[in-house]
């Protein structure tokens, strides 16, 4: 038993600077609004101690936990609607899980709102799970019970301090929100903070000025120009004229931005866009149906009385005359600026409420800047390139980029990403970027192509960039992980092939524990794996079974599947040549999980000497080791032990020096 094994344990004060100590960084108080006749809000507030954070209550799946509320099952109430996370959540790119995830510092707040189903009091209960980070390390799950007692004169809420870590999914409970749709997300979080709505602003912006070079609104800004300059008396009237001409143009698109937000009634209602199989669904078929339309499969048109009488009021003249010319502009352009908007609007769909209306204001500003700029200097329009072919081109080029992007909204679909793994997602990408050069270079040709008797420059480059971006995908088939790009692709599979390991071996031949006799894990080797192809156990006699065997020392990896610092670790610091080469040749690694929620037989189960609880997994036998034997439950802690169990040296936590921790790793030996 490892409680036996850690009689010898030698607990030095070195553990001190490691936060050795049990770390319980965030207070819940539970509280009830906003009653009204059956129904009531449940509040959930934290108070975080920094420099730790919380993480949002919607994340995308394969990340960390998310803070969520879970219910005992009750006839005498029913969930109405959603968790609402209050709380403005910081999305930030976290470099151990590889994906976009919103974190909570300081406070945060949730609400569910509940409806009585039967007379008197109702208590509510369950527990509300969570995770907890700073920059250097991580805390297994934890859940903490919360009670409310409700009625309809007035209310009292308790909360009690018992926690489970890591915590379960108890059988006879549910979610606040659908835990399945909650771990989905397909690159579009549900809460975005400030820079992430500018990053959409100057996207829709972008390709306001990109719609301009279509063949449907090109050749329209000569004649729109000459329209302002028509009867007027002075240059000062054009220039009015253009300018309001502008602010239509803004005002029409900023509305169907309004449209929209309107519709999109709070982060319930963005998670479920952004989860829930259907929505994902129509989402990708509509990009699919903007993509055939931009190659000239059809065209997307409006009624043609919404144009005519559009048209019909511009011969009135006058400012709703130009606000009217602005209306048919919008209106005639639509086939090609329809799918640009489309795939603007679903994409901020899935966001905040602000996101749609920025949106479309950055597109209606980039698309009348030109037609203002034209009315205040009509000599200008010399300058412009003559119509042709190329606007085409342009269609066709937007063509391919909405089909690659409409692939994400299919991860939804497959949220294990058992079907649509990262391979078959990059090989579409790589085959549509692929005819994407082939088309610069004149090699494919769509119905309204114009022939194409050489390769222009511009061309030319544009195909280098093609196959170029063709190449460095051709990279994440191998295990590269493209961090540019990596909150739009799936996970990496774990039995994906991984040419980045074999490279840090530096062609080694892997370890040979196993081929020793002790030294075969059997414990759990079927449900875990070790990192760079590296032999290890996941039970700590059997580790030392095999330090006995082998006559090498223990390296104890206290770590989690829920640990963005561990995964850290293993990326920046384990995946190093030479810390690689110690750890394969001169190590027997045992990897403890603090937050695995598999359950054991009941004849291991034992009852704590910490808190008094019975231990019934492994991840809670693991953390209780740690907090018995190390007086500290953070992640990831590395412990070196002899075969007999024994400390050597200062345990470690996280250090992103490769330099440092190979010495520590020298002083072990």
């Amino acid at each position: 038993m490892k409680k036996a094994l850690a009689i010898s344990v030698v607990i030095l004060m070195g553990v001190m600077t490691l936060h050795a100590q049990i770390s319980d960084p965030v207070k819940w108080t539970f509280t009830t609004e906003n009653i009204n006749g059956q129904e009531a809000d449940l509040v959930f507030k934290a108070s975080i101690d920094p420099p730790w954070h919380l993480y949002s209550a919607f994340l995308p799946a394969g990340g960390p936990i998310a803070t969520t509320p879970w219910f005992n099952e009750s006839d005498q109430y029913e969930l109405a609607g959603d968790v609402i996370e209050v709380t403005k959540a910081k999305i930030k790119f976290d470099e151990g899980f590889q994906m976009d995830v919103g974190t909570i510092s300081g406070k945060a707040e949730l609400r569910q709102k509940v409806k009585l189903t039967g007379t008197g009091p109702t208590t509510i209960t369950g527990e509300i799970e969570f995770q907890v980070c700073d920059d250097a390390t991580c805390l297994p799950p934890k859940s903490v019970e919360f009670s409310f007692t409700v009625n309809a004169d007035g209310v009292e809420a308790t909360a009690t301090t018992e926690a489970a870590t890591p915590a379960e999914s108890a059988p006879g409970k549910v979610e606040a929100a659908d835990k399945n749709a909650a771990n989905t997300i397909s690159g579009v979080p549900a809460l975005e903070d400030e820079k992430s709505l500018w990053r959409f602003f100057w996207l829709a912006f972008g390709l306001g000025l990109l719609a301009l070079l279509t063949p449907c609104v090109f050749p329209m800004i000569p004649m729109t120009v000459s329209f302002f300059m028509q009867g007027s008396d002075s240059k000062g009237r054009g220039i009015f004229r253009g300018l309001v001409f502008g602010l239509s143009i803004m005002a029409i698109y900023t509305l169907l931005g309004v449209i929209v937000s309107v519709s999109n009634v709070g982060p319930n209602a963005a998670n479920a866009l952004s989860t829930h199989w259907i929505p994902n669904l129509i989402f990708f078929a509509l990009f699919m149906v903007f993509a055939f339309s931009f190659f000239g499969m059809f065209e997307l048109v409006l009624p043609s009385s919404w144009t005519n009488k559009a048209d019909n009021q511009v011969d009135k003249g006058g400012l709703g005359g130009v606000f009217f010319l602005a209306v048919t502009t919008v209106l005639v352009s639509f086939s090609c600026t329809g799918p640009i908007v489309g795939a603007l609007l679903v994409e901020a769909a899935g966001g905040l409420a602000l996101k749609p209306i920025l949106g479309m204001f950055g597109f209606g500003l980039a698309f009348a800047i030109p037609f203002t700029l034209f009315a205040i200097f009509p000599s200008w329009l010399k300058g412009l390139p003559k119509s042709g072919g190329w606007l085409n081109s342009v269609k066709v080029v937007l063509g391919f980029i909405v089909l690659a992007f409409s692939m994400k909204f299919l991860l939804a679909l497959d949220p294990t990403n058992k079907i649509l793994t990262r391979e078959l997602y990059l090989a579409v990408w790589i085959v549509l970027f692929s005819m994407l050069g082939m088309y610069f270079l004149g090699k494919i040709k769509f119905s309204h192509d114009s022939d194409l008797p050489h390769v222009s420059v511009p061309r030319l480059l544009l195909s280098v960039a093609s196959f170029s971006f063709v190449v460095f995908l051709f990279l994440g088939l191998f295990g590269y992980e493209l961090k540019t790009i990596a909150p739009l692709l799936p996970p990496k599979s774990p039995n994906g092939l991984d040419l980045t390991q074999k490279a840090v071996y530096g062609g080694a031949p892997a370890a040979t524990l196993a081929d020793q006799e002790g030294c075969t894990p059997v414990k759990y080797a079927d449900m875990f794996h070790m990192p760079f192809g590296l032999n290890g156990f996941y039970d700590l006699e059997e580790g030392l079974a095999c330090a006995k065997a082998s006559g090498k020392p223990v390296l104890v990896d206290f770590k989690g599947h829920f640990c963005s610092n561990c995964k850290k670790m293993e990326a920046a610091v384990w995946s190093d040549p030479r810390v690689l080469a110690m750890l394969r040749d001169e190590f027997v690694i045992v990897a403890l999980y603090t937050d695995d929620r598999t359950k054991l037989p009941e004849s291991e189960w034992y009852t704590s000497e910490v808190d008094g609880k019975v231990k019934k997994t492994i991840g809670q036998q693991n953390i209780d080791f740690e907090i018995e034997n190390f007086q500290t439950n953070t992640i990831p802690l590395y412990v070196i032990m002899d075969a007999d169990g024994n400390v050597i040296g200062q345990p470690k936590g996280t250090d992103l020096d490769v330099q440092s921790y190979i010495s520590w790793l020298k002083s072990g030996l």
